[in-house]
């Protein structure tokens, strides 16, 4: 009689603990995860704005269209400074100018130089400049962990470029010096250089003006740096 009651009591015991461990199963299925909300400052030039492409076609707002497809949500629209033909010098100043809290952006990207090598100022000056504008960078996301840079595309490849080996090389220059000075600051680097090499046999890659990038590249952009841009917003 008493190895009865113990066998069914077992049996019991063995039933409620199945049942609560379906239970608990069920309850962590159905938790939603909470939506990674996004404050993005884009810094930069005329290839940070899209020039002579849509204002949706640049790359910070296909970055912005491919995270929401993710599940990520977007406090504002990406906050960007930047304007055609600006140069470090010039693109500092006018961040000093925005009145940008630090520490009120979760992501921010930086892609700037182009113009100090296009008007043939002085590389030396380059990593001063260059940094100067990170650190600023820095301070809007309150991490190097959420900043995130971008090479120089080689526009020498272009039309307007006119296959130039000199325009190459000092790109190149200027490359190795905005990727090493991301290096030792550890700040996360693209190199979407290559990309836009691919215009020199394709002109599909070019907006209608042969020079700046168009959305076929900007979205193969946002492709090269997506796991790197996931990683920033997970740290």
């Amino acid at each position: 009689m008493q190895k009865q009651i113990l066998i069914i009591a077992l049996i019991i015991i063995s039933t409620i603990t199945s049942c609560t461990h379906k239970l608990a199963v069920v309850n962590e299925e159905n938790i939603t995860p909470t939506p990674k909300i996004i404050n993005y400052l884009a810094l930069g030039d005329s290839y940070t704005i899209g020039e002579d492409v849509p204002t949706a076609s640049s790359f910070p707002m296909l970055l912005r269209t491919k995270l929401v497809v993710q599940g990520y949500i977007f406090e504002n629209e990406p906050k960007v400074i930047a304007k055609t033909g600006w140069t470090c010098a010039d693109l500092l100043s006018n961040i000093e100018k925005s009145n940008i809290i630090n520490d009120s952006y979760n992501m921010v990207s930086l892609l700037v130089g182009v113009n100090d090598q296009y008007r043939g100022y002085n590389i030396n000056e380059y990593p001063a400049r260059f940094t100067a504008v990170l650190e600023k960078a820095i301070a809007f996301a309150g991490s190097k962990k959420k900043v995130i840079i971008l090479s120089i595309p080689d526009y020498s490849v272009t039309p307007f470029g006119g296959g130039s080996q000199v325009t190459a090389k000092a790109i190149a220059d200027y490359n190795a010096i905005n990727k090493r000075i991301a290096m030792e600051m550890g700040v996360k680097y693209v190199d979407i250089t290559p990309i836009s090499q691919k215009a020199k046999n394709d002109l599909t890659y070019l907006a209608p003006d042969k020079l700046h990038p168009s959305e076929k590249m900007y979205a193969e952009w946002v492709n090269e740096m997506f796991d790197e841009v996931l990683m920033l917003l997970e740290e």
